[in-house]
């Protein structure tokens, strides 16, 4: 199972980013998808997760500007970020969990920058 993820980059404070994950490989049926973060010096921290009916949960700090969706025919997670701030720098990391399993894929990183 390989978890490619993309849409990372610069951005201004105020600005918006769609980051995206595909699920290849041996991909059966995948329970719950979501995004994680890890900033310079501080441990990795829940970002949003949604299962496959579509529940979502999110970091209560998050709430209302980040948004997480999914393509299951695709096998995609996205995280759309809107009103991007500073404190959310950081490497965005996607995982998916399946027959008991968690992978991780590489990170993009996602930096908020004037």
């Amino acid at each position: 199972v390989q978890l490619q993820a993309s849409g990372g980059g610069v951005v201004q404070p105020g600005g918006s980013l769609r980051l995206s994950c595909v699920a290849s490989g041996s991909i059966f049926s995948i329970n719950i998808m979501g995004w994680y973060r890890q900033a310079p010096g501080k441990q990795r921290e829940l970002v949003a997760t949604i299962t496959s009916g579509g529940s979502t949960n999110y970091a209560d700090s998050l709430k209302g500007r980040f948004t997480i969706f999914r393509d299951n025919s695709k096998n995609t997670v996205y995280l759309q970020m809107n009103s991007l701030q500073s404190e959310d720098t950081a490497v965005y990391y996607c995982k998916i969990s399946m027959l008991l399993r968690d992978y991780w894929g590489q990170g993009t990183q996602v930096t908020v920058s004037s």
